[in-house]
């Protein structure tokens, strides 16, 4: 075959031809069971599409799901690389998605089997929850039986049945629950929060002018993700989940603690609710009795409202559309390797990695969940899912979305724990002038949907000379403990930039709502040309030297070439890019799209690109240049940038507390040892801290960027979904679920930032 596999690699050779393994063509099919459809799907189905295509498969769409399946005919029809053009910015899922009751007799599986046969299809990728993944397992174990059943009703012939001897199945999770074991995100998760997030925060504005409380239901019937993470990144005053129903006599604690916030000056209550909510009895507690509750024992203005299915609509998020392309590129990875002794998987996401698990024992885990708070065992449910001290919060560097959540988090967690908390405004220059002021649990209220630095931050030129702020300001001050024996204090970075070039973090706070600015502008730009024939937009997006937001911009807007430093390009690669766009012109998909990181290259400009493709376009497409500027640096952020900010907040302080602690001797505190000044940065799925000095050998100064950077790998897949040629791609290892608890502290802090 035209395809050879070495090294976990696709190496493309010379002709295309449709992929054969064991002498039997392989033939992908992506359809979603799911009726109640998450936005992203779109992103998954496109990826997997057109990267079956690219290796030479024929690709199938299945409209309707599994009715769709069991109908056959035009139900069951041949994908295009342009029927999945335009596509990543539609929520839902364009082949359709519908309940079939049919497909779980025995009879419409039958049916089923031989539509799939009759067009040679054996391999099957399945979007869905874990109903719908559960029958495509019981589809694919039952296959050899109903082969042999179709063989004697004489609706295949033997020939066929020995073609079609195996199925092998993988899938993936879409669900805006976040309800699937094995997986840190599910597709469509991170859209609805993103919908409900600008529901709350157009509330809350109408709700502190009224001085009311707002009751928010949310769904998730039975996981009370999306709203544990709403009323972190809001700032609720109490949340309401199924996984932890309140304690016996929670009507007298939620009063009181309304109460309390109207006493510190807030003129507004915010309560969130899971659809699921529940008390230790199991009995349902709804928006009507929480509103009954406050407006008849406080006399407070209270109004409730339930969010319902506009939480699945809308435009996806940049995060699912990478999310899902990276799912689908992984889905037909999984296939391409499958054997008839493989075990079906679902691909899922473990911090950043996209990794196989196997399929059953997933599903098993998460029915597992419903099993436990079904039966009252409400911490099983979960597990399947001081001294007084100053503690100051300075802002360093360039202002980004999320650093006033991870403030107001750092401030609560500390107070909490009995610290005083110090605000240091204007970043290190505050510092160095005494700007520094004590700051109250009242003052951080709201803050969390607040774009910007409120405490202020300047790009400091006193301190140091290297062009690396926080983090080479805290090496700084680590280096000077040797002269001040004041600096010899515990100290915490916490990477917030939106260029993501902070070592030692796969993730910065800042960098997805930049991401998804560039996304929804690049939509927009792309938007602008739908009457427009042939027409080429070179963007250019921040990032420094880093080209992070460049290459996921590139990933979750469909573009055609994403040009950053970490990958130097020459002249006869833009020769290459311009030669594809001019094919592409060729095609009915007539709009190109180019991205730029601001530091790329020093000769190869945003101008020149501009020039060079104006030029080399002449006849066949025109072209137009954006350069988006420090927009990308400002907005509300995001859902994950909320909830990154408050989580690394409060682990941050906890980290401090038990760091002095342990410095504490004689009266006085010492800490000059390299742990006693780290990054807390997340590392795959885990927040670890890394001292400061062990992360030098890592660091690029000159550069401000990492010497390792995890995305690197993802921008093949750039390259295959904008159809270029001999790429190569590296296949993620299978895993096994991990079974283990963690303790998880969901509340806040801040951080210095390069």
């Amino acid at each position: 075959g035209p395809w050879c596999f070495k090294s976990k690699c696709i190496c493309h050779m010379l002709h295309k031809q449709h992929v054969e393994t064991n002498g039997k063509m392989l033939i992908y099919r992506s359809f979603s069971n799911n009726p109640l459809c998450a936005a992203g799907m779109n992103a998954a189905v496109r990826a997997t599409v057109r990267v079956g295509i690219y290796t030479g498969a024929k690709v199938y769409f299945v409209h309707e799901g599994y009715q769709g399946l069991v109908d056959g005919g035009d139900n069951i029809k041949p994908a295009t690389w342009e029927s999945v053009s335009m596509m990543l910015q539609l929520g839902g899922t364009v082949i359709g998605s519908a309940r079939c009751m049919d497909f779980k007799e025995k009879w419409g599986r039958l049916k089923a089997a031989c539509n799939l046969v009759k067009l040679g299809i054996t391999n099957l990728c399945v979007i869905g929850g874990d109903g719908s993944l559960t029958g495509a397992n019981q589809f694919r174990t039952e296959w050899s039986e109903l082969l042999a059943d179709l063989t004697k009703q004489g609706k295949i012939t033997a020939e066929e049945a020995k073609r079609s001897s195996h199925l092998n199945i993988v899938g993936m999770v879409g669900s805006i629950d976040n309800d699937f074991c094995g997986t840190d995100m599910t597709i469509g998760t991170d859209s609805a929060l993103h919908r409900i997030i600008e529901v709350v925060d157009a509330i809350t504005t109408t709700a502190q002018s009224h001085q009311r409380t707002f009751i928010l239901e949310v769904m998730g019937r039975h996981c009370g993700y999306l709203a544990l993470v709403t009323a972190l990144a809001c700032g609720a005053d109490w949340v309401f989940i199924p996984e932890m129903p309140p304690e016996d006599n929670w009507e007298e604690h939620l009063c009181k603690r309304l109460i309390a916030q109207r006493e510190r000056g807030s003129r507004l209550n915010v309560i969130i609710m899971a659809e699921g909510a529940q008390d230790r009895k199991q009995k349902p507690i709804t928006c009507d009795q929480v509103k009954n509750l406050v407006s008849k024992k406080l006399g407070f203005d209270t109004r409730s409202t339930v969010l319902g299915h506009v939480q699945r609509g809308g435009t996806p998020s940049a995060f699912d559309r990478i999310l899902g392309s990276r799912m689908g590129v992984e889905a037909v990875m999984a296939l391409l390797e499958a054997t008839p002794e493989t075990p079906a998987c679902v691909v899922s996401l473990s911090g950043n990695m996209a990794i196989r698990l196997p399929l059953m024992e997933c599903v098993q885990v998460t029915k597992d969940v419903t099993v436990a708070m079904a039966e009252g065992r409400f911490e099983d449910a979960v597990n399947l899912r001081g001294n007084n001290i100053n503690i100051a919060i300075v802002n360093v560097g360039a202002p980004c979305a999320g650093m006033n959540a991870a403030v107001r988090s750092a401030v609560r967690a500390g107070l909490i724990q009995g610290h005083q908390m110090l605000a240091v405004y204007d970043g290190f220059d505050g510092l160095a002038n005494g700007q520094i002021e004590p700051i109250t649990w009242a003052q951080v209220g709201g803050w969390t949907g607040k774009g910007g630095s409120n405490l202020g931050t300047k790009r400091y030129t006193w301190y140091c000379v290297s062009p690396c702020q926080a983090y080479q300001g805290g090496l700084e001050l680590v280096t000077a403990r040797e002269k001040y024996e004041e600096l010899c204090i515990p100290m915490v970075v916490i990477p917030a930039t939106v260029s993501n070039n902070v070592p030692g973090s796969d993730f910065s706070i800042g960098a997805d709502t930049a991401l998804n600015t560039i996304t929804t502008t690049c939509d927009r730009i792309k938007q602008s040309a739908a009457g427009t024939k042939r027409r080429v937009f070179i963007i250019e997006t921040m990032g420094g030297y880093c080209g992070y937001l460049a290459t996921m911009a590139g990933l979750s807007s469909g573009a055609d070439a994403a040009y950053i430093y970490e990958e130097p390009f020459h002249i006869r690669d833009l020769e290459l890019n311009v030669k594809h766009l001019i094919e592409k012109m060729k095609t009915s998909v007539k709009r190109g799209l180019i991205l730029r990181n601001s530091n790329a290259n020093d000769n190869y400009t945003t101008q020149f690109l501009y020039n060079l493709y104006s030029e080399e376009g002449k006849g066949t497409f025109d072209c137009r240049m954006n350069i988006l500027g420090h927009m990308q640096q400002g907005g509300t952020p995001t859902p994950f940038d909320r909830n990154f900010g408050t989580k690394m907040g409060s682990k941050s302080v906890l980290w401090l507390t038990d760091k002095l602690k342990e410095c504490y001797r004689h009266g006085r505190i010492f800490a000059n040892t390299p742990d006693s000044a780290c990054v807390l940065g997340m590392k795959r799925r885990s927040l670890i801290f890394q001292p400061l000095a062990s992360l030098k050998e890592d660091t690029d100064f000159e550069h401000r960027i990492p010497k390792t950077e995890w995305w690197l790998k993802l921008r093949p897949i750039l390259k295959i979904l904008a159809r270029y040629e001999a790429v190569e791609i590296d296949t993620s290892e299978s895993r096994h679920i991990h079974h283990k608890k963690d303790n998880f502290i969901l509340m806040g802090v801040h951080f210095f930032q390069l």
